[in-house]
């Protein structure tokens, strides 16, 4: 399959607006520059052509990007199916467990937020390829971060929210003090 390396520039790009959505919405593979945009493209074209299921792998060290491939890959196939569901799905699929971002996520020394779990997002498509729907399944992959953190790392975001409201009546009972960062 198509592999393609993208570096996090740390820094927006006017590289992932409708105009760039457009100019590489039924393009072949390697008739434009490399871009997340162009592998959403074939995986998006081999479904419809063969009617067969895709997957997109997003992979990389933390802070590398692969929440936000993720969410313009979303982007990308909201735009092209011209799905009912409105072009911002890719919104409501990463916001739909906020929970789990904040059971799952910590600070690490190279990124504030940092995802510890892995993700599997399924989209479903109709008939005429539009987007129906979504599901996302997480992996927790760091369950040693409960009981132990490198120097200058965090615990998970859920441990200091709930110090923070320990003195709340509901939480009394945790016999939570203040944390220690």
């Amino acid at each position: 399959g198509i592999i393609l390396v993208a570096i996090n520039p740390y820094k927006q790009l006017p590289i992932y607006g409708d105009a760039i959505i457009h100019a590489y919405s039924g393009q072949n593979v390697g008739d434009m520059d490399p871009h997340i945009f162009a592998v959403a493209e074939e995986a998006y074209k081999q479904m419809a052509r063969n009617n067969k299921n895709q997957s997109i792998i997003v992979s990389g060290e933390s802070g590398a990007g692969k929440t936000v491939s993720a969410r313009y890959t979303m982007r990308y196939f909201a735009t092209v199916s011209k799905s009912s569901t409105n072009a911002r799905v890719e919104d409501k699929v990463l916001a739909s467990n906020p929970i789990t971002e904040a059971v799952g996520n910590a600070k690490t020394t190279r990124n504030d937020n940092s995802s510890r779990f892995g993700k599997y997002t399924e989209i479903s498509f109709d008939q005429s390829y539009q987007i129906i729907g979504a599901n996302m399944r997480t992996y927790l992959l760091e369950k040693s971060r409960v009981v132990f953190q490198v120097e200058n790392e965090r615990n998970y975001h859920i441990f200091y929210q709930l110090c923070a409201s320990a003195m709340q009546p509901e939480y009394e009972h945790l016999k939570l003090g203040k944390s220690r960062e």
